[in-house]
């Protein structure tokens, strides 16, 4: 196969698979890495890969072949690490098996087109989780059960902000920002007796947990764009946070 290798649709299905790695919250060096290995196993001994948080930019030298170089830039970026998990597995198979640039394609848009959870999952599990953590945090039960309706709350609005293609930075104020309103709520009607615990519990849904914890690692692997780039964005999303609870707390208290 390496002898009729075209170079351009290996580039083009190599970027591919980085850049739907990097679109699910993939750390940067396992982008790079992933696009790097792919390369190399159809004979390309000289491959650059540069990628950070909305950009991936390769670079092949094929043998007897002009240079060849593509840009990919991204605009939305979720979490999804089962698609991480099997966009890895995909990679690791094309390194080992050198299957068709066909097959490749066909099992990446299998593993892009699987549909997400529907809503009504997606509410329940933010519903779980905002009740799970306020317990965790010492809430009462009765915390516990008013905060099912924050986290429910929380993905019912980021939903309705999402197909508005709302910044990202506004959606988390808004959503935390709903969630002390419906706390201060509870606690007026005497429902549940701690603001801070139910609210506490249900924005764990906001934190940027996986992102923080990418970006440390891409600082200590030595990619410090990247990792400053996560940083400052998971940053940005605790303010938002702050922002949106903040506010409503402190008309509560003003009030």
């Amino acid at each position: 196969m390496e002898k009729c290798v075209d170079y351009q649709e290996l580039l083009d299905v190599a970027t591919k698979v980085g850049f739907h790695l990097l679109e699910n919250g993939a750390e940067i060096y396992r982008v790079e890495d992933s696009i790097r290995r792919i390369v190399m196993a159809y004979g390309v001994p000289e491959v650059d890969v540069f990628a950070v948080p909305t950009t991936i930019i390769v670079t092949i030298n094929p043998p007897d072949a002009n240079t060849l170089t593509k840009t990919k830039r991204l605009y939305t970026r979720s979490t999804d690490l089962d698609r991480i998990y099997k966009l890895n597995d995909l990679s690791f198979d094309i390194v080992e098996q050198k299957p068709s640039f066909e097959e490749i394609e066909r099992r990446l848009g299998a593993i892009v087109g699987r549909p997400d959870y529907n809503l009504l999952i997606q509410v329940f599990a933010y519903a779980l989780a905002a009740f799970g953590f306020t317990l965790f945090f010492g809430g009462t039960l009765r915390d516990a059960l008013c905060s099912l309706s924050l986290g429910a709350a929380i993905r019912l609005i980021g939903r309705g902000l999402e197909m508005f293609h709302t910044n990202s930075f506004f959606i988390n104020t808004l959503c935390s920002g709903a969630t002390a309103l419906l706390a201060v709520f509870w606690y007026e009607l005497g429902a549940a007796p701690h603001i801070d615990l139910m609210i506490i519990g249900a924005i764990m849904n906001l934190v940027p947990g996986v992102a923080l914890t990418n970006s440390m690692r891409d600082i200590i692997a030595g990619d410090l764009l990247a990792g400053l780039a996560k940083l400052v964005e998971a940053l940005l999303t605790a303010t938002a946070i702050a922002l949106g609870a903040g506010f409503v707390l402190s008309l509560h208290r003003l009030f």
